[in-house]
């Protein structure tokens, strides 16, 4: 191995029942490096990450890791953790039903004289460890208490407390808000100055530009090539992991403002309220109006969704839907009413795993259908084909199991189960979570044709930028209330009052 590289990857090639998900590909890591692995939803990146760690067993190829003779093969991922690889994976991987501080030292818990777990020395190291990254929590709660973005910083904290020589982070900004992305990014600076070597997979391009040395591309499979970060403008880039030439996105589109109040309203929220976590709101939606709700991390985005939907009861206020008061007491309810939500954590509430893709896109349809009224399986191949091409969905086949596909294009079936159902209404809690360049314009595209056939239209989301692309009315909420509601033209003197403006990450 050439001096200062601490792992290489040769030839490793995998195939999953019908995809060469991975074809003769090739990877090299220097020590004190951050190198940005990139590629479409599909491309191979998170494959390759589990190659590596011991998730996938590799059919051909090579692995070898600094210190150790010969190549390597990882079993499971505590078997990589010996030999210095840590992951924090795109799907949080943790145990919610403990406490932060036993997911952070699973497995290797400090013990007293008498063997026992010592759990004042766990907590107080665990304090520490939160205290560095700046997160102020109660580590003593369990890992559930908190929302999915803030596990996935505890994921993040666990991974570079091990002493690790190479860290891998897959997706770990996707659930992260801008201040929390910059905490980030200053503890991957520090570990790269102590020579960690870092692999960080991304859809941000701004994120990449920001805090890599190089770039590595993969597409269908197979390596495009390795480019010092200087040598790859994003245009190249995209070009790259594309194949072809692809406008920036990086802009905010502006577009004329459209006048609703002389549409019929759909949703009518007055005075809703959820356990001291919301506060009481006001929320109307027009038909065929998009509107986009962001604020940061912890903020109760994804609550207030869930309280519209049903999903979480509302202690206070009422609803109307078209214009008759509701009551929504569980989800069914709100499919009924012709409402459907995407929610922001598609492993835990979106996807069934070990149900086909076809099976998962006509879930939501058959639920409302009821359990006596059987899809026929030729108009269930009809919906889950039309969907699969619509949104560009990378799978084998419509019978391929959806947890082997990659978490964008898990993310796209969801939004297909959603679309089968012909919706009035639309909640997206963070739609485009873990989605490449242009499945984002595939879902911005598919949700401005909705929205122009009537179909109204709540959008959370922790990115400005791609509320403003879109949504015809951007509201802020902080800490569990609504502060602020405008055009997406005059929000931004509102954002910047209250530091929630998109920062322009720059290089330290």
């Amino acid at each position: 191995m050439e001096s200062n590289v601490v792992l290489t990857m040769r030839g490793i090639t995998m195939t999953f029942p019908g995809v060469k998900a991975l074809d003769h590909v090739d990877l090299t890591l220097r020590k004190g490096e951050i190198m940005a692995l990139m590629g479409e939803n599909g491309a191979g990146k998170s494959t390759l990450i589990k190659c590596l760690t011991g998730i996938n067993a590799f059919e051909a190829g090579e692995i070898h890791v600094e210190g150790i003779d010969g190549p390597v093969v990882n079993h499971s991922t505590l078997d990589a953790q010996k030999k210095g690889i840590s992951t924090v994976y795109q799907e949080v991987n943790l145990c919610p039903n403990l406490s932060v501080a036993e997911n952070l030292f699973i497995g290797r818990e400090p013990k007293t004289k008498l063997g026992t777990i010592d759990w004042k020395t766990m907590v107080a190291k665990s304090e520490k460890i939160m205290d560095s990254l700046d997160i102020k929590i109660d580590v003593t709660q369990n890992l559930e208490e908190y929302s999915l973005a803030l596990q996935q910083m505890i994921s993040i904290a666990r991974a570079v407390d091990m002493e690790c020589k190479v860290l891998i982070l897959d997706e770990p900004t996707s659930s992260l808000d801008d201040h929390e992305v910059e905490k980030l990014f200053t503890l991957m600076r520090q570990l790269k100055e102590k020579g960690v070597a870092i692999v960080f997979v991304t859809h941000f391009l701004e994120q990449v530009y920001a805090v890599c040395d190089r770039i590595t591309v993969l597409r269908n499979g197979k390596l495009v090539g390795e480019y010092p970060i200087e040598e790859l403008p994003r245009v190249r880039l995209v070009a790259a992991m594309m194949g072809k030439d692809f406008d920036d996105l990086a802009a905010v589109k502006t577009e004329q403002a459209k006048d609703f109040s002389k549409e019929p309203l759909f949703i009518d929220a007055k005075g809703l309220s959820h356990k001291g976590k919301i506060k009481p709101f006001d929320l109307q939606i027009h038909k065929g109006e998009v509107v986009g709700l962001t604020g940061l991390l912890g903020s109760g985005r994804s609550e207030l969704a869930r309280v519209i939907y049903g999903a979480d009861k509302n202690q206070t206020g009422e609803l109307k839907v078209a214009g008759k008061e509701v009551k929504i007491n569980a989800p069914i309810d709100a499919m009924n009413l012709g409402m459907g939500l995407l929610p922001d954590d598609r492993k835990a509430e979106g996807i069934i795993g070990d149900l086909s893709v076809r099976e998962n896109i006509i879930l939501a349809l058959q639920a409302k259908r009821g359990i006596f009224k059987l899809l026929p399986m030729s108009k269930q191949i009809e919906i889950a084909d039309k969907y699969i091409e619509l949104l560009q969905i990378k799978t084998a086949n419509r019978e391929t199991l959806i947890k082997q596909l990659s978490g964008g294009n898990q993310q796209k079936v969801i939004l297909a189960r959603w679309l089968a159902t012909d919706p009035e209404f639309l909640i997206l809690d963070e739609p485009t979570l873990g989605l490449d360049i242009e499945a984002v314009e595939t879902v911005e595209r598919i949700l401005k044709t909705l929205a122009s056939e009537g179909v109204a239209i709540l959008l959370t989301t922790h990115e400005l930028a791609f509320a403003q692309r879109i949504a015809d009315q951007i509201l802020l909420i902080k800490k569990g209330q609504l502060i602020y509601s405008g055009s997406k033209a005059d929000c931004l003197d509102r954002f910047n009052q209250e530091k929630f403006i998109t920062v322009q990450f720059s290089r330290v």
